[in-house]
């Protein structure tokens, strides 16, 4: 009965008496961790501080009204977040935020475009297939003819990044994302995605013309022509690259309207897709080897 009535003191946070014959009570055992201590690992980039620069802290849950214990603040209050490369492009991937990208921000979005596994494992099959459909082309037959269109798809693609992505949206306040309308009917989408290929939104939240569209694809069309071998230069040319250019940008628009209605049901991630359809419409570009 003497050990029950310490337990019950115990739970209700009171001092118990000491007992009559210490000798016969095993030592106290080492006080339990509070429930927020606990929690101090789970969570560490789950909350940022209050607006005042206090930390954020949570209290312990109460057992049969017992005085809560002390708030511990979360370790995410002491610790700063590791950003990961993949946190790090996730905050510019995923669609437009409520805080503008500085141009760091869009250089930094064009390398990741650059460096992304998907665009870079395109480049190697598309140009695979192309040197082995036509290994007469000007880019030469076997590993060598390979070797060759890769680093002209690649480079293509960095020029595509550093011109298109950050360049002329830094230059222009033009944010680089596509803005979707998740809410609004399929015409209105689709109608959407079209006028997203001339007119776009700037940094400000308003709208603005396309000029990564409407400039950048005819930069890179210019600076092409010091590279790509076999490549026709002429007015004519030209033109027919700068239309197909933009008669296939709608699709890369469908593709981030629609394929997130979708995603979560069949798992796939529409930036591969985008990957796939515009290193696609490089490679069938008129005027092209």
């Amino acid at each position: 009965m003497a050990v029950l009535a310490t337990s019950v003191c115990v739970r209700a946070g009171q001092s118990p008496a000491p007992p009559a014959d210490s000798a016969a009570v095993p030592d106290a055992p080492a006080p339990q961790i509070p429930v927020a201590a606990a929690l101090m690992n789970t969570k560490p980039c789950s909350e940022p501080k209050k607006p005042d620069g206090t930390a954020t802290q949570i209290a312990a849950s109460t057992t049969n009204g017992a005085k809560p214990d002390p708030p511990v603040a979360r370790q995410a209050d002491t610790a700063p977040c590791k950003m990961t490369w993949a946190k790090r492009y996730d905050r510019f991937v995923d669609g437009p935020h409520d805080k503008p990208l500085t141009p760091k921000d869009k250089a930094w979005l064009a390398v990741r475009n650059v460096a992304d596994p998907i665009n870079n494992l395109t480049i190697l099959a598309t140009s695979a297939i192309a040197v082995g459909s036509d290994s007469h082309s000007d880019y030469g037959p076997g590993m060598a003819g390979w070797g060759k269109n890769v680093g002209v798809n690649f480079t293509q693609g960095l020029t595509g990044e550093f011109v298109g992505t950050f360049l002329i949206c830094s230059v222009a306040h033009q944010d680089p994302h596509y803005h979707r309308m998740p809410n609004a009917g399929i015409m209105r989408r689709i109608g959407h995605g079209i006028l997203q290929v001339v007119w776009t939104q700037g940094d400000n939240g308003k709208g603005m013309l396309n000029y990564a569209n409407l400039v950048g694809f005819a930069v890179e069309d210019e600076i092409g022509n010091f590279y790509v071998p076999g490549r026709q230069t002429n007015a004519s040319a030209t033109a027919q690259r700068y239309g197909t250019a933009l008669a296939f940008t709608p699709i890369g628009n469908f593709v981030t309207e629609f394929v997130p209605d979708v995603a979560g049901h069949i798992h796939v991630q529409n930036v591969i897709i985008q990957r796939i359809i515009n290193q696609v419409a490089r490679s069938e570009s008129p005027g092209e080897p």
